[in-house]
């Protein structure tokens, strides 16, 4: 989407109504991920892409009908097993489209959804299931909503998952029952988030470290692992993370917070339990915005790392913000259970939860994000 947006901003304002082809869903070896994008204007000008040329003739024709209709279509490309659909993608692979009308009428919020994606998280939820309902959208930015799916609980449940997915910066299609019930398949929602992923950068190429990038991975992190021996830090035995750096962490570190990469999303796991690299990383990272900054070790380390940081001149507020040791009490032994103690404190922290059995607990599981966001609206 952000490669067509330059030409969306003057087609909106001109007034005229457009179509924006959007890949929702992948299957296989789709060429494109959820999330690219093709528009089309009225004057039959096409931009952007949603499968490198495979299927683009259709989807124009596709679009060209809901310009014409002002109702927005799904449609699926590609071959599975023995079924051939019209058109296919010469990859085999299979993709869904939605294909949307954009006007000032249907589509109010356009021109500040344009204007936050380069300055603003903001997501935008629509429904894809056939029927009335497709199309139905909310918009979501970190303190704030509009729109809505036809249905409050709906909204309540999409939104949720809808903040979590915008505070990590993933794009997919989440099911719902028709009131926003888990475990159903009534209604599908595609959930697009203008964000890029939040950042995990793990220090110290240990077997932790592995398991801890695998997590991180899954929890839909771009991952780094950062070390300063090259006979440890290889893509090889690091094959989930993103990166693999080979350089001094406090190096690197300073390198990341001058080219704007650390932000409040960002989780910092220090797993070298080394005064050498740990101190002087530690310095820095206690400094910056980063949402989450762990450190591996014993009690022991801990207190001996806390002395060499004061003596640095952090100051108890800047000393508070170290997790050490990292992780939650699971009873973790092996680097698997370890990265899910990892794991576990940083969604806590990221959401501010204690980190209890839900079994020991009472209120809301979710905690209040969606009644906030709520709020924010109707002020």
């Amino acid at each position: 989407m952000r490669d067509v947006l330059d030409h969306l901003g003057p087609w909106y304002r001109d007034g005229q109504r457009f179509a924006v082809a959007t890949v929702i869903d992948t299957f296989r070896s789709a060429p494109r991920l959820p999330g690219a994008a093709m528009a089309v204007s009225a004057g039959g000008e096409a931009v952007g892409s949603v499968s490198g040329g495979c299927v683009e003739g259709a989807v124009y024709e596709l679009a060209r009908e809901v310009i014409e209709t002002g109702q927005p279509a799904l449609a699926r490309y590609g071959v599975a097993d023995d079924d051939a659909f019209a058109v296919g993608l010469t990859c085999g692979g299979i993709i869904d489209i939605l294909v949307q009308p954009v006007d000032a009428a249907g589509f109010a919020e356009f021109d500040e959804v344009a204007a936050s994606i380069d300055t603003n998280p903001v997501a935008i939820a629509t429904v894809v299931t056939p029927g009335p309902d497709l199309g139905n959208r909310v918009i979501i930015w970190p303190d704030r909503v509009s729109g809505g799916l036809g249905d409050a609980a709906l909204d309540a449940a999409v939104i949720e998952d809808a903040v979590a997915m915008l505070e990590q910066g993933t794009t997919a299609v989440r099911h719902y029952g028709p009131r926003g019930e888990r475990m159903r398949e009534d209604v599908a929602v595609f959930v697009q988030s203008f964000a890029p992923p939040a950042r995990m950068v793990v220090f110290g190429a240990i077997d932790f470290a592995a398991a801890v990038a695998r997590i991180g991975k899954f929890l839909g992190y771009h991952v780094t692992v950062c070390d300063a021996r090259p006979v440890f830090a290889t893509r090889k035995r690091f094959p989930d993370a993103e990166e693999v750096v080979v350089d001094w962490p406090h190096r690197y570190l300073a390198a990341a917070i001058d080219q704007g990469l650390i932000d409040a999303r960002t989780a910092l796991c220090v797993l070298t339990h080394d005064p050498k690299f740990d101190v002087p990383l530690l310095e820095l990272a206690l400094r910056t915005d980063a949402g989450f900054i762990g450190a591996m070790g014993s009690r022991r380390t801990h207190q001996d790392r806390m002395t060499r940081l004061a003596e640095l001149g952090l100051t108890d507020t800047e000393l508070a913000r170290l997790s050490s040791p990292i992780g939650l009490d699971l009873g973790a032994r092996t680097p698997e259970e370890t990265a899910v103690s990892i794991a576990a404190e940083i969604i806590a922290a990221r959401w501010g939860a204690g980190g209890q059995p839900l079994s020991k607990t009472t209120g809301r599981i979710h905690g209040e994000s969606v009644a906030h966001l709520r709020a924010m609206t109707a002020r």
